[in-house]
């Protein structure tokens, strides 16, 4: 095995051992929160933390197990009976077998002198698919969580030290998942190469400072008018599940599931942006990055006419100028990362980065990872002229 190969999947084990860490120990923390908050009596603050884990948990379940039950019966030979899985899925631990999998997996190929092409797509086809379970985690959990938590520590005028372990989990956990995500897509297209580390940190820079004053301006909202702040999102999430159900999502195995998808998207459209069509993705962009914008200047404005002081005492002085230079910076960081570090050339497929899915595409009976390829031709829209991908109209999931 080459050792630039080698050096790379030991790099891909080592981030899929964080990857599981950082899920733990955000669990963990996650645990020990609603603990503390029982333990002060704050039993509506602990209820609404539980709940925001059990609905993410719920519903990464039924993608996980829709994802399996969708993939070919051969494919996954050495995983447990078709019971066994659903118990582990009604038990709440799909997603960390899927983990356990991807390292099983990942630590199986670097063991290998010469490892097979089947067992590197493979290895590649499971860590895709955790990506995009991680993604849907994290604006599920971690992003709604950290706005309720700014939010109680604003209204309450207090700061405790297992709040602000949530705080700096949740956004480190934000942050990484859509790096990976991003990471991810590229491996499915040839004509992207891997983010390199001043791209990477620039990606993950902008994302973190565009993603700051949305969160800031929701959790201030909720601060000043707990009581709205439901209908504010409900009322946001039906024009944004509208949006992606008119753009004509074709994601999951089947309509029910594509569904859930399409509310997930909705939720994750409330705070980022996530593109699901083919096409141009400049405009769509454009039009959500000014529809939120305009949304938070609404909340700025009311916080404005009925109340300069927040229920702790804290001035909105303090904190607007906070949340407009973050968004300043994040938006000129963005534009930097996409005028210049966002690579648009071909790139030969004969070159060995990482990138070992790139190497498969000539060879369809090698497993390729159809769900996250559709969304990387989203993503990537001029790689769809470059590159003819083979599963165009194959079996979902598969070739």
């Amino acid at each position: 095995m080459p050792w630039s190969l080698r050096a790379t999947l030991l790099w891909d084990l080592i981030l899929g051992v964080l990857g599981v860490s950082a899920f733990l120990i955000h669990l963990g923390a996650d645990l020990w929160l609603v603990s503390q908050y029982v333990l002060s009596g704050h039993y509506l603050w602990a209820a609404l933390v539980l709940m925001l884990l059990g609905l993410a948990s719920v519903a990464l379940q039924v993608f996980s197990w829709v994802w399996l039950r969708a993939d070919p019966a051969g494919l996954h030979s050495s995983q447990p009976s078709g019971r066994c899985l659903a118990l582990l899925h009604l038990l709440q631990l799909g997603y960390l077998y899927r983990y356990m999998q991807g390292l099983q997996q990942g630590l199986l190929v670097w063991q290998q002198e010469v490892p097979s092409e089947f067992d590197l797509a493979y290895a590649d086809f499971l860590s895709l698919d955790i990506s995009m379970l991680r993604l849907f985690e994290t604006f599920l959990e971690k992003t709604p969580q950290l706005m309720l938590v700014l939010a109680i520590m604003l209204q309450s005028g207090q700061a405790e030290y297992y709040q602000w372990v949530s705080i700096c989990t949740s956004f480190v956990g934000i942050s990484w998942a859509l790096l990976d995500y991003h990471r991810a897509l590229r491996t499915c297209l040839p004509s992207k190469p891997v983010l390199g580390l001043g791209s990477s940190v620039i990606y993950f820079l902008w994302n973190l400072l565009l993603l700051w004053p949305r969160v800031l301006a929701v959790a201030l909202f909720s601060a000043l008018f707990p009581c709205y702040v439901a209908l504010h999102f409900l009322g946001l999430w039906l024009v944004l599940l509208f949006w992606v159900w008119f753009q004509g999502t074709d994601f999951m195995p089947d309509p029910c599931s594509e569904w859930l998808y399409r509310a997930t998207v909705a939720t994750i459209l409330y705070f980022s942006w996530f593109n699901v069509a083919e096409g141009r993705t400049r405009g769509r962009a454009t039009i959500h990055l000014v529809f939120l914008l305009s949304d938070s200047i609404l909340m700025m404005v009311t916080w404005v006419t009925q109340s300069a002081w927040l229920p702790s005492g804290i001035p909105l002085q303090m904190l607007l100028p906070v949340g407009g230079i973050s968004f300043l910076l994040g938006l000129v960081l963005r534009l930097v990362y996409y005028c210049w570090l966002h690579p648009s050339y071909r790139r030969e497929p004969a070159q060995v980065d990482g990138t070992r899915a790139l190497h498969f595409l000539e060879c369809p009976q090698l497993p390729q990872n159809r769900r996250m390829g559709h969304l990387a031709r989203n993503f990537f829209p001029k790689a769809s002229d470059e590159a003819a991908l083979p599963w165009e109209g194959r079996a979902n999931g598969v070739l």
